[in-house]
């Protein structure tokens, strides 16, 4: 299969969320200078990142029809408008489409309907991260046949592959004239055994590999690199130091983004300085969508990152980073059981206050609570109210 250099997206415009955090800092250039530039002299992307798409039994049960087809399309409509005002929406898919042959299934064996990536193309999203710990739930049939349905839905893909030459490749994605590259890493695969001789299928943590990776970023003058790493201890709200000690070297092999999931939980986020350079780092967005009930673990943010690139000097700057607490709501609405996912621009104005009982309201408003005291202590930026 060749491989194209480039791919371009042309989708949304951007967005300013409630909760901003603002800050500048050169990626690329080695001086640091302030400079005023004219309109046409710059270039702006928008990135937004998301936590875990996780599929369990009781969200395939829900969104089944009569026809024993199935929709999960409702989940996204409070957050559907937010995810298309990006250029780029990124989020980890924690499943696999291993197809009906095989049973659907949640927990510990993911296997999902074809209908659950449908309605992330539907929702917004352009890239799935690909390389988790339930990559190979189904085998290496389930990795190619996921691969082959996101290209299916005109959708990106990193972190597996279908063949040693596209895994020793690097894409880049060019996007309104930055050039990115975006790699993802999976710290292990539940002890199922990547096929011998076939381990270019996933993407493992491996330092020589992810240096090698970042390198050859760089020489095709990738304008930002950004790596998406599944890692961390389940259900903690604190990086581990094995998490800290990858995110360290990361930076030092040149990354400027770093964005992680796996925990469940929001983690930190902030700008952390590696020989003289600056990267910013999200150690985990929590769950976007699950079947995981209890506090922590019952929601997440939509990260959104703005850079800009001078066209004069070629130096790439991230202008702002932004984010939106997310709840997700299961149980009876007007229309059926479901799940919702909740946005908290819709704290006071949504319809969904119609069937939120008290108890929910109240968990739903810890969550919004929970992550904004996570991000508020530990990102050191500024935090502006819109």
């Amino acid at each position: 299969m060749m491989i194209q250099p480039f791919f371009i997206i042309m989708k949304k415009t951007p967005i300013t969320f409630i909760l901003i955090l603002v800050f500048s800092f050169t990626a690329k250039a080695n001086k640091n200078e302030f400079n005023i530039f004219l309109d046409d002299s710059t270039t702006t992307a928008t990135i937004s990142f998301v936590g875990d798409l996780m599929c369990h039994s009781t969200q395939f049960k829900y969104a089944m029809l009569r026809d024993s087809t199935y929709n999960f399309k409702p989940v996204y409509r409070y957050v559907k408008d937010y995810l298309n005002q990006a250029d780029l929406t990124v989020g980890n898919l924690e499943t696999v489409l291993g197809g009906d042959s095989t049973n659907y299934s949640g927990y510990p064996l993911f296997n999902s309907p074809d209908e659950y990536l449908t309605a992330l193309k539907y929702a917004g999203f352009d890239l799935l991260i690909t390389a988790n710990n339930h990559s190979l739930d189904m085998g290496e049939y389930g990795i190619r046949r996921t691969i082959e349905q996101i290209k299916k839905n005109k959708m990106l893909y990193s972190g597996t592959s279908l063949t040693k030459s596209e895994r020793d490749s690097v894409k880049l994605i060019d996007l309104n004239g930055i050039k990115l590259s975006l790699l993802s890493y999976t710290y292990g695969t539940n002890g199922n055994i990547i096929p011998k001789g076939k381990e270019y299928l996933i993407n493992r943590i491996n330092f020589n590999k992810i240096k090698n990776d970042i390198q050859k970023s760089e020489e095709k003058e990738a304008d930002m690199i950004i790596v998406y790493y599944h890692f961390g201890e389940e259900y903690k709200r604190e990086p581990s130091k094995y998490q800290k000690e990858i995110v360290d070297s990361t930076l030092k092999f040149g990354a400027d983004i770093i964005i992680g999931s796996h925990t469940h939980t929001v983690q930190p986020i902030m700008i952390k300085n590696q020989k003289n350079r600056k990267g910013f780092v999200a150690y985990s967005l929590g769950n976007f969508i699950s079947n995981q009930r209890w506090r922590y673990s019952n929601g997440g943010v939509i990260l959104s990152i703005k850079i800009i690139k001078n066209l004069y000097n070629k130096s790439s700057s991230i202008e702002k980073v932004s984010y939106l607490p997310m709840y997700v709501f299961k149980g009876k609405t007007k229309h059926k059981f479901e799940f919702v996912i909740i946005p908290s621009t819709y704290y006071y104005t949504s319809p969904i206050y119609q069937f939120f009982s008290d108890s929910t309201f109240k968990e739903m408003f810890q969550s919004f609570e929970d992550t904004n005291q996570k991000l508020k202590n530990y990102s050191g930026l500024p935090i502006i109210n819109d």
